[in-house]
Parts: C-alpha cells; sequence; structure tokens
C-alpha cells in the first residue's frame, strides 16, 4: 500500500470517529434536555396550581368566589343565563352553611360548584392535616346540600404553596387559580372591571377569569363585559371542561398543557 492510500485511510477514520463523537455528544446533550423538560414540568405539576390552559379553542372559563353576601347572586345568574355563559363558583364551606338557598341555585342553573375552603383561611399558614380539614369541611357542607362530590379548589386569597397543591391533589382535587383577576373586590367601580378583564394581557384561549359575587360593583359590569369578551371572538366553556386532569404538565407560569 502506499503512502499516500496509508494517511487517505488513516484520515476517513479521524472523519469517521469525530463524527461518532459528535453523534455520541450531541446525543447525551439531547437526552439531558429532554429529563430537565421532564424533571421541571414533573415539578411545576406538584406545586403550581393551573393559572391557565393551553388550548386552541377561542374559550375562556368564568370563575366566581363566593365567600360574602348573596344580594347580587339572581342577578349574576340571570346574566349568565342570557349569555349562556357557564361558570364555576368556588364557595366556602360558611357560606354554603348559612345560604344553602343559593347553593340550591347555582346548582340548579347548571353552573359548577368548587371548593374555596371551609373559612377562608389562608391555607399556608395551616399544617397539612389543617389543610385537610378546610377542604374536607367544605367538601362536606356542600355535599350535604348538593349531593354531589367536588373536584376544584381555589385557595383562600389565591394564597398557595406546594403544600397546599399537595394535600389538594391528595385529596382527588385540581388546584386552581386564575390568570385574568378583575379586581373587583377593590371596588374600583364598573369601567375599571370591564377594562381590567377586557383589556387584559392575559386575556386569551384557556384564560381563567376570576369575579367575586358580593362585590360592590361586579352584577353591574358583568353583563357589558361578558358582551366585549364575546366580541373579542371567545366563548365561555365549564372550567372542569377547560382543564386536564390526566397526562397533563405546568410550565413555570401555571399554564396547562396536554402531554
Amino acid at each position: 500500500m502506499s503512502t499516500e492510500s496509508a494517511t487517505s485511510i488513516n484520515y476517513m477514520k479521524y472523519i469517521t470517529l469525530f463524527f461518532l463523537l459528535f453523534v455520541f455528544l450531541y446525543g447525551i446533550r439531547n437526552y439531558t434536555n429532554v429529563q430537565s423538560v421532564r424533571t421541571t414540568s414533573h415539578l411545576w405539576q406538584n406545586e403550581l396550581p393551573i393559572y391557565c390552559v393551553d388550548t386552541p379553542e377561542p374559550v375562556v372559563a368564568l370563575t366566581f368566589d363566593s365567600a360574602w353576601g348573596t344580594e347580587d347572586l339572581d342577578d349574576i345568574l340571570s346574566i349568565l343565563q342570557k349569555h349562556n355563559a357557564p361558570a364555576t363558583f368556588f364557595v366556602t364551606g360558611e357560606w354554603a352553611k348559612k345560604n344553602p338557598d343559593a347553593i340550591r341555585a347555582i346548582d340548579k342553573a347548571g353552573h359548577e360548584i368548587g371548593n374555596h375552603g371551609n373559612a377562608h383561611k389562608h391555607m399556608p399558614q395551616l399544617s397539612k392535616e389543617e389543610m385537610a380539614a378546610e377542604i374536607q369541611g367544605c367538601h362536606n357542607e356542600v355535599y350535604s346540600i348538593t349531593g354531589k362530590d367536588m373536584t376544584l379548589f381555589r385557595a383562600p386569597y389565591s394564597d398557595w404553596n406546594a403544600d397546599v397543591v399537595y394535600v389538594a391533589h391528595a385529596m382527588g382535587y385540581s388546584a386552581i387559580n386564575q390568570s385574568v383577576d378583575s379586581l373587583d373586590w377593590k371596588d374600583y367601580g364598573v369601567d375599571a372591571i370591564i377594562r381590567t378583564v377586557c383589556e387584559h394581557k392575559n386575556l386569551e384561549n384557556g384564560s381563567i377569569i376570576l369575579l367575586h359575587n358580593g362585590s360592590l360593583y361586579t352584577k353591574d359590569a358583568l353583563d357589558l363585559m361578558l358582551t366585549n369578551i364575546e366580541q373579542q371572538g371567545y366563548s365561555f366553556t365549564p372550567l372542569s371542561s377547560l382543564i386536564y386532569t390526566s397526562n397533563y404538565y405546568l410550565d413555570h407560569t401555571g399554564k396547562q398543557f396536554q402531554k
């Protein structure tokens, strides 16, 4: 074999080895990235509530936190019916016990009832046992009125930590927060509620909108707010139909994705 041929063969060997080394290192890098994504996704799934949902459909979910009065409830239910807009009412156990007729009215109108804890406490300040008692107390109270189990939990004050999410999941609940907060509880007025929701940077497919019954201006803002949302091309869907209950992951913002 000539010196030139041997040199050519050795050159090809080096090229081949370099290529194999590149493929090996690239494979390790990709595997590490995938494992990192999986680990991170698993982490957020167990430490964050659901803020919104990734969906191609132009739908949003309306939610109301119910821990105060009932004076505006009939008006709210009437406006929701006018817009054919299903909603989820997150109620406290104490509110349900004090207002069983309101619970029945919400249920009869076809809306979902979610768990908002028994006494509207800051959940992260409680032990896991106390968290479970808060959730179960509300669950029992609503079940005694409707005969239905609840599966959606929102922490009072939207106050979460990993233990709250863990306990909710352990009790068979989906942990729910929101991506669009109306700030209606601040009593800034009708126009402020409409602007805050309808011009919110997070109003998009899969948004979860937070409102309150018992607030001063919510019922007066609701009709125009829903009309504006509809004019933007969105329709309303039950929260339980929007979220995924299995085979999902959350990103660092709490947005839920189907695997």
